[in-house]
């Protein structure tokens, strides 16, 4: 009764409704977001039928013989019903393997959906993958706040506050991008030789797409930008994308007062406030200074975690 198709891009109206209605609360696998960089990724998704009606959803990509759930994005895995039951979980994956083994697929990389993205329980999956004896290969920490059981801030974090205001920091939501796309590539560039996983023009599109889903917050200084926060606003979870501050930013705790309207003003009542990853390198390594900035604002751990398993 359950089947299994590769999408194509007629599928993309039934793939978003679907999306949806579904347990996952994330803008993320709709397709205008999947595919504004459709040109890096060979789209491997697969749509599931259950007696001829679409019954989840499986974002992806594949790279040579390896397939990604889904490798341009932070978090994966099956989007599935309420009506879903953990057999059924087992023998879709069973059906999955089957087609990626016939796809010359030998290795599959999987990021399941973390728990905070769920309207429901939903780490079927997560079983299916210890079945398989899936290794986990990833485990990056993030520090998120539950916001009707919050965490007082710490007296680092209240002590920026007051600075802040001693130096007249104002917040304010934007749309240019540009200046605060400049101080966090500095801010990657000089302190870890990276670059943000979005240029400022794919940014700015994708809040063009996303208007609803995507807000720049900046604190400001007089006219000049020193701080600021992009933020991905989803059903109950706001979760921060990126983070930077310049030398001033920094130096009078431009962020401590910005996030302490996001927590405690703009976003109050959105049931979860996530600050996203403070770990490199599958999480092998902890930017502790990054995560004591996250924890003195009453974030605790939550795990993005990615598996393997070979067909």
């Amino acid at each position: 009764m359950i089947e299994l198709k590769r999408y194509q891009s007629g599928d993309a109206a039934l793939w978003d409704q679907f999306l949806l209605s579904s347990r996952a609360d994330t803008f993320l696998f709709l397709r205008k977001y999947m595919d504004y960089h459709a040109d890096r990724f060979s789209d491997h998704s697969f749509l599931i039928y259950r007696k001829g009606k679409l019954h989840g959803v499986l974002p992806g990509n594949s790279f040579g013989s390896t397939f990604f759930s889904h490798q341009g994005l932070t978090y994966g895995g099956l989007v599935l019903p309420t009506a879903v039951t953990a057999t059924e979980v087992l023998y879709i994956f069973n059906l999955l393997n089957e087609k990626l083994s016939e796809d010359g697929i030998e290795k599959v990389i999987y990021k399941p959906l973390p728990y905070i993205y769920q309207k429901l329980p939903a780490q079927e999956d997560v079983y299916a993958l210890f079945k398989l004896g899936a290794v986990k290969i990833g485990c990056n920490l993030s520090s998120t706040i539950y916001q009707r059981q919050k965490i007082q801030f710490t007296e680092s974090r209240k002590s920026g506050i007051r600075k802040s205001k001693q130096a007249n920091i104002s917040i304010e939501t934007s749309v240019d991008f540009k200046e605060f796309w400049t101080i966090l590539e500095n801010t990657l560039q000089n302190r870890h030789k990276t670059k943000p996983a979005h240029t400022v023009d794919e940014i700015s599109l994708l809040q063009k797409l996303f208007p609803e889903n995507i807000r720049l917050h900046v604190a400001m200084h007089g006219s000049e930008t020193v701080a600021g926060c992009v933020m991905y606003i989803m059903e109950q979870v706001v979760h921060v994308q990126y983070i930077s501050a310049n030398e001033k930013g920094k130096q009078t705790g431009a962020l401590d007062l910005l996030f302490d309207k996001l927590i405690n003003e703009v976003y109050l009542d959105f049931p979860v406030f996530d600050f996203g990853s403070s770990t490199v390198g599958l999480g092998e390594f902890l930017n502790e200074s990054l995560i004591f900035q996250k924890e003195g604002f009453g974030g605790r751990g939550t795990l993005y975690e990615i598996y393997q398993y070979s067909l």
